[in-house]
């Protein structure tokens, strides 16, 4: 839907877009079948009578109307006659439906008040992500799910750990009422169980209220593939595919069946094109997040020239592109995870153009260190390389976390219930856990936290498993560590200024001892550098000495031994230290300091 002619006169279908668009003589319907013999808009306005309201045929295959008797909240379908026999369809570009197998509905944009909203997201170097499942994030009625609205009254919550910016998953129509949400049925119409337009807007509006951006996580590698109208949505197919939305040959295949979109046809471009568009404009969002890459540029997603799929490669630059020139405060997200420069590289460059990338070289090095049973098969050099990673040394072109929704599942559970099965509530579970939130949130990169991760959620990720919201007391302390770091990378208090920098220096790399040691930076200097030591081993050290940026105080910021996380850490003594004047590790101070087990200590200067 265009909402830039909405509540307008216009009498030239020609001149409007695509969908329903809600105008002061009616509304223009106008879909896109050039396979049909003719076209009609049967609904709620009209007693679903399939004569009453023909379209009229337009070039390229298009055809549209303005049909005086429609408003704003009818339902309605087209009725499409064509070789294949009559068929009834959802309107591709409906931004409401009333369930996948339901009908499409009016909706006009301009009837949602933002009042004064005029949010900016932070800078990106500020982020700090909170990956939200609307389904399952807070389930207010047994066997129900989650909804825009009830997600709200946890926004105190996330606003007060710190969070300033959420990613949704899917918010889409799907099949049925509980999925994860990366099976669009609809792609323009918002999931009705969870309050469709209206509560989508509101979210994002009293998100913004509270200073958090929102981030949205859309799928263009495959649509549905069930409750699907876009599936030869003309009658027209070749090869038993998907018609005029999609491939009709090997470029098909998906791993979610034949399902991905043509992106060669330039109306196909266009839709998925104008999908982009319209949640920045309409719904506000601040940013994207695309859902697997790899298939959008690649058949096999196998990195095989021969499966390339370049119009694919160009699509994603075009809607890149153009983002960054209407749009040039959002930011957009690949889900690629192979590593690759180009796909953060500008478009100018001949890169993809996003403003950043899921990095697969931090999250698997760092889930193996903190899950690996032994010490000794830990690995310091490989933490090393996951800190020091980047894309076109830019360190902020990277999203960095050890939880996801795909790290947590298929297959794989929650980090706290890798290293003790059925246990999280374990020394060993807590203390290691807590070492992975720290090289989160204070590696170079911008850091991102699973919904329930705080909260020491155990088992899997599960869209039938709401979080339990009980655990918010029962892990107080826990919860209270992920505060504390979080704080300290959106510098808080004013002297953690370098975990928002660009510079990182590694100081130490002990595998003996399996103690890491780095540094943070943006210029340097007093509440500018911060000294981070992780031990990941079992022992305890005292009197460790290593290398330091500077001599003077240096300030204990942060102790994730400390007894008020939980009462069964240590609280292994702990003070500020001093530096003292004396190449050690390459740096000139040095310190000495206890190291309690499977810990990380945080410092800084005044």
């Amino acid at each position: 839907m265009d909402s830039k002619v909405n509540d307008t006169v216009i009498s030239d279908i020609s001149e409007i877009g695509m969908g329903a668009n809600c105008l002061d003589n009616g509304v223009s319907f106008k879909v896109w079948a050039p396979h049909a013999e003719a076209v009609s808009v049967s609904g709620s306005f009209n007693d679903w009578d399939s004569s009453a309201h023909p379209l009229q045929a337009m070039d390229h295959g298009h055809w549209g109307a303005i049909v005086p008797e429609a408003k704003e909240g009818d339902e309605y379908k087209y009725i499409l006659k064509t070789a294949q026999g009559e068929l009834s369809r959802n309107d591709p570009y409906a931004t409401k439906v009333t369930n996948s197998v339901g009908n499409s509905v009016v909706y006009n944009h301009n009837s949602f008040d933002w009042a004064d909203d005029s949010f900016q997201i932070p800078a990106w170097n500020e982020l700090v992500i909170y990956e939200m499942h609307i389904g399952t994030f807070n389930v207010v009625e047994e066997g129900r799910v989650g909804t825009f609205e009830s997600a709200l009254e946890r926004l105190s919550y996330l606003k007060d750990m710190g969070f300033n910016a959420i990613e949704l998953m899917p918010c889409t129509e799907f099949a049925g009422d509980k999925s994860w949400g990366y099976n669009p049925s609809n792609p323009f119409s918002i999931e009705s169980d969870y309050g469709g337009p209206e509560g989508l807007k509101k979210f994002v509006k009293a998100a913004h209220e509270a200073g958090i951006a929102v981030i949205l996580d859309v799928v263009y590698n495959h649509f549905g593939p069930s409750d699907l109208d876009l599936w030869q949505f003309d009658g027209w197919q070749e090869n038993d595919h998907g018609g005029i939305y999609f491939y009709n040959d090997w470029k098909s295949e998906t791993p979610w069946g034949n399902t991905r979109p043509d992106y060669g046809r330039q109306e196909v471009r266009q839709y998925i094109y104008d999908n982009a568009m319209m949640w920045l404009r309409d719904y506000r969002i601040d940013g994207l997040r695309m859902d697997m890459v790899p298939y959008i540029r690649n058949v096999k997603a196998d990195g095989n020239p021969g499966n390339d799929i370049p119009e694919g490669m160009t699509l994603i630059q075009w809607i890149n592109h153009d983002i960054q020139k209407y749009f040039p405060n959002r930011i957009t997200i690949a889900e690629d995870m192979h590593a690759l420069s180009f796909i953060t590289d500008s478009t100018d460059s001949g890169g993809l153009g996003y403003g950043s990338q899921w990095d697969a070289s931090f999250v698997h090095p760092v889930r193996e260190a903190i899950i690996t049973q032994h010490d000794e098969d830990r690995s310091m050099e490989s933490l090393k390389n996951a800190v020091l990673h980047r894309y076109n040394n830019d360190v902020f072109q990277r999203i960095i976390y050890t939880e996801s929704h795909d790290e947590v599942a298929n297959g794989q559970a929650r980090v706290a219930e890798e290293i003790a099965h059925d246990d999280v509530n374990n020394w060993y579970s807590k203390k290691r856990a807590s070492l992975g939130v720290a090289m989160v949130l204070t590696s170079p990169g911008i850091p991102m936290i699973f919904q329930g991760q705080p909260l020491l959620e155990d088992k899997w990720f599960s869209d039938n498993d709401p979080l339990d919201w009980s655990r918010l007391e029962r892990f107080e302390g826990f919860v209270q560590l992920h505060k504390e770091l979080i704080h300290l990378r959106r510098n808080w208090y004013g002297v953690t200024a370098g975990l928002q920098g660009q510079n990182t220096q590694v100081i130490r790399v002990d595998e003996d001892h399996k103690v890491l040691v780095y540094h943070r930076f943006q210029e340097g200097g007093p509440k500018d550098s911060v000294v981070m030591a992780f031990n990941f081993s079992a022992s305890g050290y005292e009197d460790y000495k290593v290398g330091f940026p500077a001599t003077g105080a240096w300030q204990l910021r942060f102790n994730s031994d400390a007894a008020k996380f939980d009462q069964d850490f240590s609280d292994m003594a702990q003070h500020d230290l001093e530096g003292y004047e004396g190449e050690y590790d390459n740096q000139p101070a040095f310190v000495s300091m206890n190291l309690p087990p499977y810990s990380v200590l945080i410092f800084s200067q005044e």
